[in-house]
């Protein structure tokens, strides 16, 4: 069955880190997530250890964050908004406010040089501070660390127009990070999401602890690159 399904696979990459959306079809993706059942339980357990050990220092970092927000920008402190996970359901992520209290731009990918992050804002992104509530989504089990990034609702219903396969990228929990974040980086028109997509669907033909373990080491170096920060 491995050997089938291999061969049936091996012509859908448009590169060695990316899949052709035209080639690809949900039954062969299907079929990869469904072999993959132990290990993602496995990925689960990995998430709940690793967040509970990390969560006294990202707690920390996460209050002092705080206290500079209401200092510099006054309150709310956290951003919340509503995104697609899992199976396409809608679970509400949580950020360190990083833009103006004025009301965001739903539906709309932050931009390069947005007018709405504050100078505060800018520096917790660059850092990538602003992501760590989203600790409490891996604890509630909404996200991974490793997965595909979770989209605004507006936007998926967008790209599920006008994108094949989109919805197959719900197949697995959103990541921390994924593939295609530290491949390609951010994605601001349909063009980026387009080629976006065709490195989430590559992690889910492939997804696994060589992957994962990869994606880790190449997001230790995205971090320190501001090109790839929105």
């Amino acid at each position: 069955m491995i050997t089938k399904f291999s061969e049936s696979i091996k012509n859908v990459y448009t590169t060695p880190e990316r899949v052709c959306l035209t080639k690809v079809n949900a039954e062969q993706l299907l079929e990869a997530t469904a072999s993959r059942k132990l290990y993602c339980a496995a990925k689960r357990a990995l998430d709940i250890l690793f967040v509970l050990l990390a969560g006294p220092a990202v707690l920390l970092v996460i209050a002092i964050a705080a206290l500079a927000i209401l200092y510099c920008m006054g309150g709310p402190v956290f951003y919340v908004q509503e995104r697609i996970g899992y199976r396409g359901r809608v679970f509400r992520i949580w950020k360190l406010r990083t833009m103006t209290s004025a009301p965001d731009k739903v539906g709309v990918a932050t931009a390069i040089n947005d007018c709405r992050i504050t100078p505060l804002g800018q520096f917790l992104r660059t850092t990538h501070l602003d992501e760590l509530p989203q600790f409490w989504n891996i604890l509630c089990g909404d996200m991974t660390l490793i997965g595909p990034r979770p989209e605004q609702v507006p936007l998926v219903e967008n790209y599920r127009t006008n994108l094949p396969c989109y919805d197959l990228r719900h197949l697995v929990r959103p990541g921390l990070t994924g593939w295609a974040q530290v491949r390609y980086g951010y994605a601001e028109t349909l063009h980026d999401t387009r080629h976006k997509l065709e490195y989430d669907l590559f992690y889910l033909l492939n997804q696994g602890p060589v992957l994962d373990l990869w994606i880790l080491a190449l997001t230790v170096s995205v971090l320190r690159d501001p090109k790839m920060v929105r």
